[in-house]
């Protein structure tokens, strides 16, 4: 309840909250003390012809339940946050009781990870054990997008092949898994041109991996491409640093063909994959780099499955 844009909303919801409880007990009491609305002291309520309801007084025991739950949720009120900003008594946050879990579950385990902290990522992408507990991660955190096989899908990098956006050694894995990654290509049909020489240079592109394409319209479509090579490189080999793809082999990350690239060219892409080194530790993180680096290396992925 700390996120308050103004002030005023946390003193509407704390006062909000106290007439709520206030009114409970009026209404409590109210409602104990009233006497019926006839002389045989019924309601008028009448079923089945001769059935009436009464207007008896609440049950002493029911009362003294509804005044405990109201004491109760005052009580409560001081000791823990409710009342709009005020952090209660106890200063408990689910945010700190998160951290604290954490802190805990790391500590846990940091004498497991502890062996592998001075072996290399190469060591430990050849270790038993370190790829035991890498996969345990990797399906855990990774394979949601991934998938559980790490071949990815359309708009998630397959991480068993040696195409990487970002670099593919694994200092550059552990970092992307650390701090996450947000690529981002903006709308480029304005510095293309019309919507035909957007169509050029979508045949362009598709001629650098020598797929299908119209020979013509991809010649026409070379001297546009400048406005794309600031990222793509001149060949359109791309730019790690950038994270901007590889336009000249066979690998296409959201789909393929002349229509989806000049989709791409006139909307443009963001693709974002989120810091993990807030629930993970930084062993953990060189594990599961080293296990991802493993993927993509064929000796190393065949001795992982032997």
């Amino acid at each position: 309840m700390s996120d308050f844009i103004s002030p005023g909303w946390s003193i509407f919801v704390a006062v909000a909250t106290v007439v709520s409880l206030l009114a409970c007990l009026v209404l409590l009491f109210g409602a104990s003390k009233r006497k019926g609305g006839s002389a045989d002291d019924t309601t008028g309520h009448v079923w089945d012809g001769d059935l009436r309801e009464l207007n008896n007084p609440l049950p002493r025991w029911w009362m003294l339940l509804f005044v405990l739950t109201v004491v109760f949720g005052g009580v409560y009120l001081v000791l823990y946050p409710g009342l709009g900003a005020f952090a209660g008594q106890f200063h408990w946050s689910a945010a700190a009781q998160h951290a604290a879990d954490v802190q805990r579950a790391q500590t846990a385990i940091a004498p497991l990870y502890a062996r592998f902290d001075g072996m290399a990522h190469q060591a430990l992408a050849r270790d038993p054990q370190a790829q035991a507990l890498a996969e345990r991660l990797f399906i855990n955190n990774c394979a949601t997008c991934h998938g559980s096989d790490a071949r990815g899908s359309k708009g998630f990098p397959d991480l068993t092949d040696d195409d990487w956006l970002w670099g593919g050694t694994p200092e550059r894995i552990a970092e992307t898994i650390r701090e996450g990654r947000q690529g981002q290509m903006p709308p480029m049909a304005a510095a293309v041109g019309n919507s035909q020489d957007v169509r050029n240079v979508a045949n362009y592109v598709l001629s650098l991996s020598d797929g299908p394409h119209n020979n013509v319209a991809a010649q026409l479509g070379r001297s546009n491409f400048v406005a794309c090579a600031a990222c793509h490189g001149a060949g359109g080999k791309g730019n790690a640093l950038l994270g901007a793809p590889n336009l000249a082999d066979k690998i296409w990350l959201h789909g393929w063909g002349e229509d989806t690239v000049v989709r791409m060219i006139n909307e443009g892409k963001l693709n974002v994959m989120p810091p993990h080194k807030e629930w993970l530790t930084e062993s953990q993180i060189r594990v599961l780099a080293a296990y991802v680096w493993g993927l993509s290396q064929p000796t190393t992925s065949a001795a992982l499955t032997r």
